[in-house]
């Protein structure tokens, strides 16, 4: 599975961008298209994958639904999507996922935050007959802002079987806003959280996949390729042994 913060299609590669690429948040420009083209590129070789900074379907985007367009050119099946801000034709921020294994049920939740805009996708997934619990999120880019976010999580993801959390979390894996939700969900992280933040000199593990005690990592990295101001951070889970056996038929 990858988590990816697409940054809009815009690109980012180089720190000068940031500052001369900040138009391409709000205006179209020819080379998002191609962007997303070998974004799907990457996201072929997963079979979940959820995404961050996903314009749905505005002026900045040349109307395109880019969650749409994604699942298209890499071949997903399934798709959803959590529009979190809607600013009508000028920009409609969301959350998205793509999945090979059928989404058998979607809902959107807000979470608290000082601008409206913060949330999470859950999704419930079919995976060869097992029930999947696969999250999406987003978190604020103020500390206190994501502890009350992080508080929320918890609280509705406590204690859940076969869940899987991931997104761009807006902190490191040593943060107090990460230990918090690990201990209060009960959420496990991987060996090792790769960093993902810049994407041109990663140094900060932004972007998390995190997951309950009955599945397990079996690999972690990212992609090299800088598509975004992030790295996007692919896994490899399993279900782990005790959970394996106990769904075995009696």
């Amino acid at each position: 599975m990858t988590s990816f913060n697409i940054q809009v299609g815009i690109g980012s590669h180089r720190a000068r961008h940031m500052f001369l690429h900040g138009w391409k948040y709000v205006m179209p420009h020819g080379q998002s298209l191609r962007n997303l083209e070998r974004i799907a590129l990457i996201l072929e070789e997963t079979d979940i994958a959820g995404l961050n900074e996903v314009d749905a379907g505005s002026f900045r985007s040349q109307y395109v639904n880019q969650a749409g367009f994604l699942a298209d050119r890499a071949h997903f099946p399934y798709w959803a999507q959590q529009r979190t801000r809607d600013f009508g034709d000028f920009a409609q921020h969301s959350n998205g996922i793509l999945s090979r294994w059928p989404i058998e049920e979607t809902i959107a939740h807000s979470l608290p935050s000082f601008m409206k805009g913060r949330g999470m996708l859950e999704n419930r997934l079919n995976v060869g007959g097992r029930a999947l619990t696969v999250i999406i999120t987003h978190l604020g880019l103020s500390r206190h802002a994501r502890l009350g976010q992080i508080r929320d999580l918890a609280q509705r993801l406590r204690g859940r079987p076969n869940l899987i959390l991931m997104g761009d979390l807006n902190c490191t894996a040593r943060s107090p806003e990460i230990r918090l939700l690990l201990n209060e969900s009960g959420l496990q992280a991987p060996p090792w959280s790769p960093p993902t933040f810049p994407s041109w000199s990663p140094r900060f593990s932004f972007d998390h996949i995190l997951c309950s005690p009955d599945l397990e990592f079996t690999a972690i990295a990212t992609v090299t390729e800088p598509l975004s101001d992030h790295l996007a951070l692919k896994a490899k889970l399993r279900w782990s042994p005790v959970a394996a056996a106990d769904a075995k038929p009696q």
